[in-house]
């Protein structure tokens, strides 16, 4: 007997702000999508209390053209972005959110887990941040350098990470300085994307040799088009690229796995964002303490 979930549409659903543009169909949400998160609880709660900062990176675009003219109705991926962001500031570390133009911050809503306390939470405690974000090209200008109150960069996820964070310069000066001073990289899903560009200007990626997470080409070439997430295929993949400028990626499929390498933390899919929010808070608070 058929579940209920086998009868939904797997046509994507028109977005009627924009012109051609489609949400994920209605099957696919109901495989991708649920009320709660596994989230059980931080690990380090309120084990931090100095002036260090995480800097959140989001993605100000909404619509990914694809390849045949359509637009995916996008945006920052709310696990990916809220529940990381929540183990952060459970342990102590403020959050300062910066875009590219210092547009609001864009959400896939018809993704948040609205029975899931610590991502609700957390995204009205953030949310003015959202709304009115840092122009990251002034962040870059006045607020990176040795004495920074940046501990570590948050890129999360989503499919609007493919659009303008590759080919920023702000992007650039951001993981150039990251790199410089020993910082760390979180990022998961389609986040990576961002990655790319750190080679903006130079003969190779400064990333060139690390080993990363990252969405698989595999289901936004295959299943993410059979079951109408997505109304076409993407003009570039994230996972391609990252290995064609040098980086190793560690996983083919979506598992929520995390990975470290070096001060560079990543996670494969919204299936990550718990575990990866707990590898980050460890790994933040454990190099305050080193440094004192």
């Amino acid at each position: 007997m058929p579940s209920a979930a086998e009868d939904l549409s797997r046509d994507s659903t028109p977005d009627p702000a924009e012109d051609n543009a489609f949400f994920p169909s209605p099957y696919s949400l109901s495989q991708y999508t649920s009320p709660k998160t596994d989230f059980d609880g931080v690990k380090h709660k309120g084990a931090y209390k100095g002036r260090l900062k995480v800097l959140m990176v989001a993605a100000a675009e909404r619509y990914v053209l694809l390849e045949n003219g359509k637009m995916f109705s996008t945006g920052n991926h709310p696990v990916e972005m809220l529940l990381p962001a929540h183990h952060l500031m459970e342990t102590g570390f403020d959050i300062d959110v910066a875009t590219v133009g210092g547009y609001p911050a864009k959400l896939e809503l018809w993704a948040m887990p609205d029975e899931d306390a610590a991502v609700k939470a957390t995204y009205e405690a953030l949310k003015p941040k959202l709304k009115a974000p840092r122009n990251l090209a002034d962040v870059v200008e006045n607020d990176l350098g040795e004495d920074s109150d940046y501990v570590a960069v948050f890129i999360p996820g989503g499919h609007g990470a493919v659009v303008g964070l590759p080919t920023s310069e702000a992007v650039t000066g951001t993981l150039d300085w990251a790199l410089a001073n020993d910082k760390f990289v979180i990022t998961l899903c389609h986040g990576p994307a961002a990655l790319l560009a750190a080679s903006l200007g130079k003969k190779e990626s400064p990333f060139k040799g690390y080993s990363v997470c990252v969405f698989p080409d595999a289901l936004d070439e295959g299943p993410n088009l059979d079951i109408g997430y997505l109304p076409g295929r993407l003009r570039w993949l994230v996972a391609g690229l990252l290995r064609e400028q040098g980086l190793h990626v560690v996983n083919n499929d979506m598992t929520g796995r995390t990975h470290q390498d070096r001060k560079l933390l990543t996670g494969d899919s919204p299936l990550a964002s718990h575990s990866l929010g707990l590898l980050a808070a460890e790994a933040l608070l454990q190099e305050v303490q080193n440094k004192g």
